[in-house]
């Protein structure tokens, strides 16, 4: 997909949803081509594959902390992104959109439940046995 068909994707989101912020949709696609790169590193074939919902969200999750280390968690407050639920939401409105794809047995709640997303964004900045003070 081209960027501007991704802006204009993300845009229409947007306009009609503006429950995450916009920096969110950016980073989440990101987070997808970090994902297939690791699952096309990963293959045999080094062809590009489907990843699931769990692998997204891992992705998701390793790259938060790449990028902004202890600060990830506080990313997502900013971004008002809580839980991997809330991942789920913006991948199917980009669906929507046509901006990404899918396969007929992926569904928004195949993101529901993998982990706490906020404490595993702190878990590797606390202390042994320490919660994170953002967990719910």
């Amino acid at each position: 997909m081209q960027p501007t068909q991704f802006m204009d994707a993300v845009q229409a989101v947007i306009t009609r949803d503006a429950r995450y912020d916009v920096g969110a949709y950016y980073f989440l696609k990101d987070a997808l081509d970090f994902t297939v790169k690791r699952a096309m590193d990963e293959s045999a074939s080094g062809e590009h594959r489907h990843v699931s919902a769990s692998e997204l969200i891992h992705g998701f999750r390793d790259l938060a902390v790449q990028q902004f280390g202890p600060m990830a968690s506080t990313m997502m407050s900013e971004w008002r992104i809580k839980t991997c639920s809330d991942i789920g939401v913006m991948v199917f409105q980009l669906i929507d959109e046509g901006a990404f794809g899918k396969q007929d047995s992926d569904t928004e709640e195949d993101f529901s439940n993998i982990f706490n997303l906020i404490e595993t964004l702190d878990a590797p900045y606390l202390p042994r046995g320490q919660k994170s003070a953002h967990a719910e």
